[in-house]
């Protein structure tokens, strides 16, 4: 009798234990420690929430929110993924209230483990004090990374005080995409911005000098970090998207052929796409830009799709496995609702990207985008994608691309 009494005991501790961890509900400030060392911190914010009694965590970068409900949760364990892509947290809950772990970076092999810690209702990003409200930083700004070296390259930097207090939104405009939605503060002359989406974990340090110029330190997980110079200048541009990629041969009718997630192949001869403009798409799961690019496709599609348009994916992944290839980008699909065509291309990177794509000089970001006539003749190739962080630049592209695609499935 009271050896089974004993064993039911143990039986309930056992299941209280396993059961006993909750995750509260409320806004945590997050950090990711980018270089312990020298006590770099990468902070963001997240609110979690619960829907039929299920935990859902959503973290909050300017006007983004991403949704993560691939929560499990044991003992104090917890382990959520990252929608889309191929990262994961796994960490213990502190007490019922804060978070103690690792973010993984799966498509990486080092520095792709960084620890983490989260904090039950702290709202403030950076650990700082506002200043005297002085929207110093508002405008657009010529930016140099990494300046008198042979990798230096340009951008344009968009600021914006919010509702002219010392809190800010930015991003940063390259010849590649957009560096999504950044989110800091001002406190004295010294600016700072972060971002987390579950793929870039990015972090800007700079100081104004002499009252012009901007000078500091850009972090890119633990594996990256660079200088970065800035100057006031609304004129500045930069090379137009249009102008980076271009046909080997003008008047080349290009040929395609991949399989599609069953393994069929389909190519551009096919009777689906015969005598109808195509967008053919350049990208992979992993990128951000790809995403943001993803979603606006996905909506164009079902806009368009009536009137004769094709849109064909090309899925360059981080792996060359079939399977694994399809799992990531089904993920993809499924966040999107993607209805058009996607095939996996099976090869990995810029480089792989260009010697399969060999009718172009080069594939220099992704995602590249070329736009296609009824009779196939490429009339327009896209370089990277400007998303809805960068605000103007997104909606004048927005207003040319459904422009031009209004045009082709007319003629």
């Amino acid at each position: 009798m009271y050896k089974r009494l004993s064993i039911i005991l143990i039986f309930l501790l056992m299941t209280q234990l396993v059961f006993s961890a909750k995750l509260k509900q409320g806004t945590y400030r997050a950090v990711l420690i980018l270089d312990e060392k020298e006590n770099i911190e990468l902070p963001f914010n997240f609110d979690v929430i619960y829907k039929k009694n299920k935990p859902v965590i959503i973290i909050r970068n300017a006007d983004e929110r991403i949704v993560a409900d691939e929560i499990q949760i044991k003992g104090d364990s917890l382990k959520f993924k990252m929608p889309v892509f191929d990262t994961e947290f796994k960490c213990l809950i502190k007490n019922n209230n804060d978070l103690e772990g690792v973010w993984i970076n799966n498509y990486r092999k080092e520095k792709n483990i960084l620890k983490f810690k989260a904090t039950f209702g702290e709202t403030k990003r950076f650990d700082l004090v506002p200043g005297k409200a002085n929207p110093v930083f508002e405008g657009r700004w010529e930016v140099t990374f990494s300046p008198n070296t042979k990798d230096s390259s340009k951008a344009i930097g968009v600021f914006h005080h919010l509702e002219q207090t010392d809190y800010l939104t930015a991003t940063f405009l390259t010849e590649t995409g957009d560096y999504r939605f950044l989110e800091g503060i001002k406190s004295g002359d010294k600016l700072f911005l972060s971002c987390f989406d579950g793929s870039h974990a990015f972090l800007f340090t700079a100081k104004m000098q002499e009252g012009v110029l901007l000078k500091g330190t850009f972090y890119s997980g633990a594996h990256w970090k660079e200088d970065w110079i800035a100057v006031q200048n609304p004129d500045f541009k930069l090379r137009s998207a249009d102008e980076i990629t271009f046909l080997k041969s003008p008047n080349e009718k290009i040929q395609i052929s991949f399989p599609d997630l069953d393994k069929k192949t389909v190519s551009l001869t096919d009777k689906k796409f015969e005598n109808k403009p195509v967008i053919i798409q350049v990208m992979g799961s992993w990128c951000p830009n790809c995403m943001d690019e993803s979603a606006y496709l996905s909506g164009v599609y079902g806009k368009f799709k009536m009137e004769g348009l094709e849109i064909m994916a090309l899925a360059f992944e981080k792996t060359i496995d079939f399977e694994k290839a399809k799992t990531q980008v089904l993920r993809l699909i499924k966040r999107y609702n993607i209805k058009y065509t996607v095939l996996l291309t099976l090869q990995s990177g810029k480089d792989k990207a260009s010697e399969t794509l060999s009718f172009v000089n080069k594939i220099s970001a992704f995602p590249t985008t070329i736009f296609l006539n009824k009779q196939h003749k490429v009339v327009k190739i896209l370089t990277g994608f400007n998303g809805p962080a960068t605000g103007n630049a997104y909606s004048e592209f927005q207003q040319s691309t459904e422009a031009l695609i209004k045009q082709l499935v007319k003629e």
